[in-house]
């Protein structure tokens, strides 16, 4: 009986090699969430044996946050580019709701779901949750503090409206993953609440949408 030969990987450099699997990590995630992450599937995804991804990466707890990072700090980047282009905080704030909750990010709420819950025994992916939503509110404030001084938001702690915003962005994202509620309202909901919260009139943060309509154009 023949014994069927395997395919050896191609040989690259160690540089080379470790990108490769960290981007197999982080396709893998986005596809299949944080806990699908391990030796022997990452090793499937690139083609190589369980033991050279040990070997580029020994540590799998610190693998798992530095994919976690690249994949919301590429979020991050994203989005902070589509507001970056609109004319002001109200209609920066709208598409911020808008393109955060239209159903196109929920790969990265899964892994957003999944990183927190996994924290709890990864020291080093919930020091990475830590600093990736301190990254966010930071942009979520930055948006509040201009609205403030340009456009009529009223809040005397940006801040802590940008956190009280994320968390409901947040909640309505997981809500949506096991199809509790109805997904189209999702939007418009947070719309409305976060109106109130700014002291804004109903209909100040349906923004214009930009020509890709607030969705990902990155993977």
């Amino acid at each position: 009986m023949s014994t069927p030969t395997r395919t050896r990987a191609s040989r690259k450099s160690p540089a080379e090699r470790s990108v490769e699997i960290s981007d197999a990590a982080r396709r893998l995630a986005l596809d299949d969430g944080l806990a699908a992450l391990t030796l022997r599937s990452i090793a499937a995804r690139t083609g190589v044996t369980p033991a050279l991804v040990a070997h580029y990466h020994p540590n799998m707890d610190a693998l798992v946050a530095d994919t976690f990072d690249v994949i919301v700090a590429a979020e991050i980047e994203e989005v902070a580019h589509l507001l970056a282009a609109l004319p002001g905080p109200r209609e920066r704030l709208g598409a911020l709701l808008d393109t955060l909750l239209d159903g196109s990010r929920d790969d990265v709420t899964v892994v957003w779901v999944e990183a927190w819950a996994i924290g709890r025994r990864n020291d080093a992916l919930a020091a990475s949750v830590r600093r990736q939503m301190d990254a966010w509110q930071g942009v979520v404030q930055g948006v509040i503090e201009q609205g403030v001084a340009e456009a009529g938001f009223e809040t005397d702690d940006a801040a802590a409206t940008a956190w009280q915003l994320l968390g409901m962005v947040d909640g309505l994202n997981a809500q949506a993953l096991v199809r509790w509620g109805d997904a189209s309202d999702r939007g418009s909901l947070i719309h409305r609440a976060v109106e109130g919260m700014l002291g804004l009139e109903r209909g100040a943060l349906s923004a214009t949408r930009t020509a890709s309509g607030g969705r990902r154009t990155t993977t």
